[in-house]
């Protein structure tokens, strides 16, 4: 765990987590950070935190000492959200100062008590309430619900106009004690960007409503920083994210970037001849082209390159009369994450009998995904030239259907 200034007053607590399943599902090949904050004012407070994931209270006590921070000085624990990667600390924190308030939402009341046993000394706070700190440290406390939990708040200080946004606003990446927007390189923004839309398809996609709901009331505050609870601090331009955000919410719907993704699996190199026509097909057209191939590249990666593609290009064998399984579980979860409206195509090669057609067709029913596909071309054992013809005529419609939005 490691601390840096935000701004007068206000630090923020991190800890970088590799080589984990993030909610359990999610690889993260570069990591993530999970951040806390202190305010002192005459009073002090903590928003969220990442105790717990360091393992023992003592490197906690050793933060606080290097801030010259008694513990028993902080009044409020400041949950925005009742997630344990934001409040599993509780308990270490009681090991080291008992006698503490709790201020989270009325749902996030029912949870503290669910998870933790907690129910003593909570303080619910609803939309537009707030809490003085002292020292002109007024608290303001913004209810954004289902961002990604039912029970999440943001917390606002209109003292340094810092927004605590907890999951809004965050992205997966590790982050170094120069994890503030205006201490970073472009090159190194754009990696915290890429971060930010693997993880909002992960883990806020199904939620986008509610994501631009609470975009849109955090808007209306005089915001000068956004300190999220994964990620960089946007300290310089915290309108650069929200921008981006609102771009991801309005990618759910089918217009996303002038891209296509091509996912494709095979069992024994016949579908996989096909994908390798298809992507020296692409190469004839200006449109940027993800391959992906499945199970080998995780969900999430898939998941986010789906998110920021108006098409889909999905190569598949028949599998027992039905899809590849692995596709099929892509697939599903990328209905269930409500990535709708897709420009699509799909191909891919049987033996004795066809069926991954009817699968895909109930996916993408069952989910409503609604998107738009092309005649799809399935092959018996390996593809002939007549097939690879018509799968580069498909391709050709396909990259027209995109142009024609763009």
């Amino acid at each position: 765990m490691n601390h840096t200034k935000v701004t007068d007053d206000v630090y923020k607590l991190s800890v970088n987590i590799d080589n984990i399943l993030f909610e359990g599902l999610w690889e993260m090949p570069n990591g993530v950070s999970l951040n806390s904050y202190i305010i002192k004012g005459e009073k002090t407070a903590i928003i969220d935190g990442v105790c717990g994931w360091d393992g023992v209270p003592e490197s906690l006590l050793a933060l606080l000492d290097q801030l010259e921070i008694d513990p028993k000085s902080i009044e409020y624990l400041i949950i925005n959200h009742m997630e344990p990667d934001h409040s599993g600390w509780i308990e270490d924190f009681k090991k080291i100062h008992s006698d503490f308030k709790v201020v989270c939402s009325q749902k996030g009341a029912a949870l503290l008590d669910a998870f933790y046993a907690h129910n003593n000394n909570v303080i619910v706070v609803k939309d537009k309430d707030t809490l003085d700190l002292g020292n002109g440290h007024i608290l303001e406390f913004v209810d954004v619900p289902n961002v990604h939990w039912p029970d999440t708040i943001a917390t606002f200080d209109r003292k340094t106009g810092v927004l605590f946004s907890c999951d809004s606003y965050g992205s997966f990446g590790t982050v170094k004690e120069s994890g503030y927007d205006d201490l970073l390189t472009e090159e190194e923004i754009e990696f915290y960007e890429k971060e930010a839309v693997r993880y909002y398809s992960n883990i806020l996609g199904a939620f986008s409503l509610p994501a631009k709901k609470a975009t849109e009331k955090c808007e209306a505050l005089p915001i000068k920083i956004i300190a999220p609870g994964h990620g960089i601090v946007w300290r310089k331009n915290p309108n650069k994210i929200l921008e981006d955000y609102k771009r991801y919410v309005a990618y759910q719907k089918g217009v996303a970037k002038k891209e296509i993704t091509v996912l494709w699996g095979s069992m024994y190199g016949m579908t996989e001849k096909a994908v390798n026509y298809v992507v020296e097909e692409l190469k004839k057209y200006d449109i940027k082209v993800n391959v992906h191939k499945v199970p080998e590249d995780s969900c999430g990666t898939v998941l986010a390159s789906v998110w920021n593609s108006t098409g889909v290009i999905l190569a598949m064998p028949t599998y027992e009369y039905k899809m590849f399984p692995p596709m099929a579980a892509v697939l599903d979860e990328i209905g269930r994450k409500k990535a709708v409206g897709r420009k699509a195509f799909r191909l891919g090669s049987y033996g004795w009998s066809g069926g991954a057609q009817r699968e895909l067709d109930e996916i993408i029913e069952k989910h409503k995904m609604n998107w738009e596909f092309l005649e799809p071309v399935e092959f018996k054992g390996a593809p002939k030239e007549e097939d690879l013809s018509l799968i580069g005529l498909r391709i050709k419609e396909l990259v027209g259907k995109i142009e024609s939005v763009f």
